[in-house]
């Protein structure tokens, strides 16, 4: 694919900004200030004292990684380090004006497995540790799986268990499906995916299923719903 069909594909369809096709909002935090996510996750739950090293998947203009490195900074550990990543070039350059001490921002398709790994291994090695000591995944997992289908959205929730102690996730209920797929109506975009999915009304259930079923996970706190009707829920590796 070349990079303009690459960048094509990453554009809004139409002259809606709301129709896009990996979650790639303009002006996003706008919307959704990041507090109103900070203040769900609890205080008392993480592995304090030693370096905290983080991933944002999905950080969009990366308003929500810094103040998660905040939260970090003052409830786990004083060291640290965050990393975000996003799909969009452009987004990771407006993330970039942001940067501060030990925040860094990539784009990545976090789906394509091999830059995935060399990215993710390299930062990883930076630092001396096989693992993140925390992932974020935040209003992501839809559009993986609108764009992967089942398979795809299973073997990602796979894989970011396998690159985290802790994971905490945020899925999009059905409802959210429905409205993605309606924002591109009267567009040339349909997803290849929705009218295969076995996941549906169940979605949020089905994620947390297969985290503790498949991927062996404990869950060890849900979050009241957020006023876009959403949960934040947290798994850790079972002992």
């Amino acid at each position: 694919m070349s990079p303009t069909e690459d960048s094509n594909k990453l554009q809004f369809k139409g002259a809606n900004p709301g129709a896009v096709q990996y979650g790639n909002f303009i002006n996003y935090y706008q919307f959704h200030p990041p507090d109103d996510r900070v203040k769900l996750l609890p205080k008392n739950i993480w592995i304090t004292g030693t370096a905290c090293i983080a991933l944002d998947i999905g950080c969009n203009a990366g308003n929500l990684t810094l103040a998660l490195k905040e939260f970090l900074m003052e409830n786990v550990s004083k060291d640290t380090s965050i990393l975000g990543i996003d799909i969009d070039p452009a987004l990771i350059k407006r993330a970039e004006e942001l940067i501060s001490k030990n925040t860094s921002f990539k784009c990545l398709d976090i789906m394509d497995e091999i830059n995935r790994k060399l990215l993710i291994s390299n930062y990883l090695t930076s630092f001396n540790v096989n693992k993140f000591s925390i992932l974020f995944c935040f209003s992501t997992t839809m559009w993986i799986h609108l764009n992967h289908g089942d398979v795809g959205l299973k073997s990602f929730l796979q894989y970011i268990c396998s690159i985290a102690e802790i994971v905490v996730v945020e899925p999009q209920p059905w409802k959210c499906y429905k409205t993605a797929v309606k924002r591109m109506k009267g567009t040339n975009f349909t997803f290849p995916e929705f009218s295969k999915l076995k996941f549906r009304e169940s979605i949020e259930s089905d994620i947390e299923n297969i985290l503790i079923k498949d991927c062996c996970m404990l869950k060890i706190n849900e979050s009241e719903r957020t006023k876009w009707e959403r949960k934040l829920l947290i798994f850790k590796h079972k002992i």
